[in-house]
């Protein structure tokens, strides 16, 4: 408690004991103001979460400065110098209008392209014809020919299958005639059904007890228990194979990005609201062909899940600042985490926002978005690159704008209050700095981590639809179908009929030996059908 003096108490101190009292409270004044604008920041950001937009798009205003590196000195620039700089001439990008951009010529047909076609004829009776034109006759002009969309909503049927039994006159034998084995003995689920079920809830988010409302609709009493079990004996069953393939073929790959995201799951021997985790792995963003989406269930997060899932990978795995990935970088001499960039534009958007609108643009936040924005312009005109020509070009265009950054950074970083939001960006990029720098050697290695945290939004809508998991065996399930769904996305195939076809052909093949046979049910195999994949799209090579 602050003691308080009167006036009496204060003359009867001397003025040494004055002036220390004064210097003490003054020190109080600004830890107290220090305090008060850390809780003003926060309670902005908690106002913005709750009210304001969650991008993270920076603009600057051409007043607004750019920097590079020259000399190992920080050079800032004007912003329309550096726009100048980006065009092919000298024109001024100031005296160019505005334009609405034009209408892309050609998209109907592109978006119709791949589509099944059926033609449907409108003709006129001959006797008609004659009453229009009389006996002088008439001719026929070429057709006018339009386009519409036909949809046929989902049909429901039973199939009763009859199987021809026959026997021997004089032996024993019975033979049965050759016919597809059922999914799940004993119960009415097919391929067909199954597909629908797992693409509803897993890519349309469309929770177990909604699709029974729907299936109702159609007249048909498909209880969301029975689909539960459907999906979760089918993934233990059938699609675990696959799943399984595909994570020994993810370790030949040179560059991998991991992320993860808490999940409730509800009968799992722990108190109620205890978190569990879904991991994602995925191949490296700059691979564009043969992607990999890989997702793990576990209970908790601590670094012995990472290690048995890499534990045969041998490369870069890009992740957040995450300290279980270090932990395994220190363990291994044949793994290097590289760090993510927008976690770090993350914390100064955070900064910038917490601001009143007035004091943005003057904040050492903006110019933190603003250099980091310049990085990542950089970056992406080395998009289209291969990727030894990208880790060259990206020693002469993006290292000095690295390495200024954090030159800066160091400068400043003691200038910003502690805890504030712009001290939290300082701190993690200098903490990180290692990790941030890694992109910069390697050409395969992309620069942030938006590529895994893309490939776990799948499971983060459908969460806020289902909210929790029931049992682990679902949240295992759960992980391997949404590992086979976002791979398939990730491939062009549609999720819909590539499960279909899983569930046909691997129970043909599990009493097999040789495992070969899961090469050509691979996203990018060429023998897949043509149903599986998007119309009009080219095949992944």
């Amino acid at each position: 408690m602050a003691l308080e003096y009167t006036e009496e108490k204060l003359n009867s101190l001397d003025k040494e004991t004055i002036i220390q009292l004064f210097l003490s409270q003054q020190e109080q004044l600004r830890q107290i103001d220090h305090n008060l604008q850390l809780v003003l920041e926060q309670m902005a950001d908690l106002k913005r979460h709750r009210f304001g937009r969650s991008s993270e798009r920076h603009e600057p205003d051409e007043q607004q400065i750019s920097f590079m590196e020259v000399d190992g000195k920080v050079v800032f620039f004007n912003e329309p110098e550096a726009v100048v700089a980006e065009g092919s001439g000298d024109e001024d990008p100031e005296a160019v209008p505005r334009r609405k951009p034009k209408k892309k010529q050609g998209k109907r047909e592109e978006d119709l392209d791949g589509v099944p076609v059926v033609v449907v004829e409108h003709s006129m009776t001959e006797e008609d014809l004659e009453t229009l034109f009389g006996k002088e006759g008439f001719k026929q002009l070429p057709d006018e020919v339009y386009r519409r969309y036909s949809f046929t909503p989902a049909k429901i049927e039973v199939e009763e299958h009859h199987v021809k039994v026959y026997a021997g006159k004089k032996t024993d034998e019975i033979v049965k005639a050759p016919h597809p084995e059922s999914l799940l003995r004993g119960s009415l689920v097919s391929p067909s059904l199954e597909a629908a079920v797992i693409n509803a809830k897993y890519v349309n988010a469309v929770p177990l007890y909604r699709q029974e409302q729907e299936f109702e609709r159609y007249g048909l009493h498909i209880s969301r228990q029975n689909m539960a079990n459907w999906t979760i004996q089918c993934a233990d069953r059938y699609l675990a194979v696959l799943y399984d393939h595909l994570h020994e073929k993810m370790y030949g790959y040179h560059v991998l990005q991991a992320d993860e995201t808490p999940v409730l799951v509800n009968k799992d021997g722990r108190p109620a609201g205890s978190k569990s985790y879904m991991w994602v792995y995925r191949t490296g963003r700059m691979y564009t062909e043969r992607q990999i989406v890989l997702y793990e269930y576990q209970r908790t997060r601590n670094a012995s899940h990472p290690r048995e899932f890499l534990k045969d990978f041998r490369g870069i795995c890009v992740t957040d600042g995450y300290q279980v990935y270090h932990t395994l970088e220190n363990e291994r001499e044949d793994l290097k985490i590289a760090g993510c960039w927008s976690h770090v534009r993350r914390r100064f958007d955070e900064a910038v926002k917490a601001l009143p609108k007035a004091k943005q643009k003057d904040s050492r936040a903006y110019l933190a978005l603003t250099m980091i924005q310049a990085i990542y312009r950089e970056e992406k005109r080395l998009k289209e690159l291969p990727a030894q020509e990208r880790q060259d070009r990206r020693q002469l265009s993006v290292r000095p704008l690295v390495e200024a950054y954090f030159t800066w950074v160091r400068e400043n970083f003691q200038k910003v209050p502690q805890k504030s939001k712009t001290w939290e960006g300082f701190n993690y990029s200098l903490g990180q700095e290692k990790y941030l720098k890694v992109f910069l050697n390697d050409g395969e290695v992309p620069m942030d981590n938006n590529a895994a945290e893309q490939s776990i939004r799948g499971f983060c809508i459908g969460k806020k639809n289902w909210v929790m998991i029931d049992t682990i065996a679902g949240a295992r399930s759960s992980a391997i179908i949404y590992s086979i769904a976002e791979t398939a996305k990730a491939n062009n195939l549609k999720p819909y009929d590539y499960f279909e076809y899983l569930l046909t052909e691997i129970p043909k093949h599990l009493d097999d030996t040789d495992r070969t046979f899961l090469d050509d049910l691979l996203p990018w195999s060429p023998n897949l059908p043509a149903n599986c994949r998007k119309p009009g799209k080219d095949e992944v090579k």
